[in-house]
């Protein structure tokens, strides 16, 4: 088993024992969890930012780097319960992943001047 193949098991293994399933969900439960899973993804985003001096008018601010690599770890929770969700799988995030940054790459040899919204339907 490789590592993210863990952290799903991992992931689904903590939802099933906070009484959340994430299989098997008809379309008005799906909607329920993306909007569950994308506001607490907003909040945590929310206390990462808090974790640097971003207060440009507040002195007493100091970079808190060991809180937000937690807040990231804490994204990460959600996003695989998003995924799960969605019935994404570790390899099709994986896949996903090695199509979209092919594509971004791509993006980028052409000067990515131009939006093309059909370039990442193949992902």
């Amino acid at each position: 088993m490789d590592k993210l193949d863990q952290i799903f098991d991992l992931q689904q293994d903590l939802n099933r024992r906070i009484g959340v399933e994430t299989e098997g969900l008809n379309e008005e439960q799906k909607t329920t969890w993306v909007l569950n899973y994308t506001r607490a993804m907003q909040q945590e985003l929310a206390e990462l930012t808090d974790s640097v001096p971003w207060k440009w008018w507040a002195k007493y601010q100091k970079f808190d780097e060991q809180n937000a690599k937690v807040e990231v770890v804490d994204l990460f929770h959600f996003l695989v319960s998003l995924a799960q969700v969605l019935g994404l799988s570790a390899e099709d995030i994986h896949q996903a992943y090695l199509k979209k940054n092919e594509i971004n790459h791509k993006r980028q040899d052409s000067g990515y001047a131009v939006k093309d919204h059909d370039d990442s339907r193949s992902v």
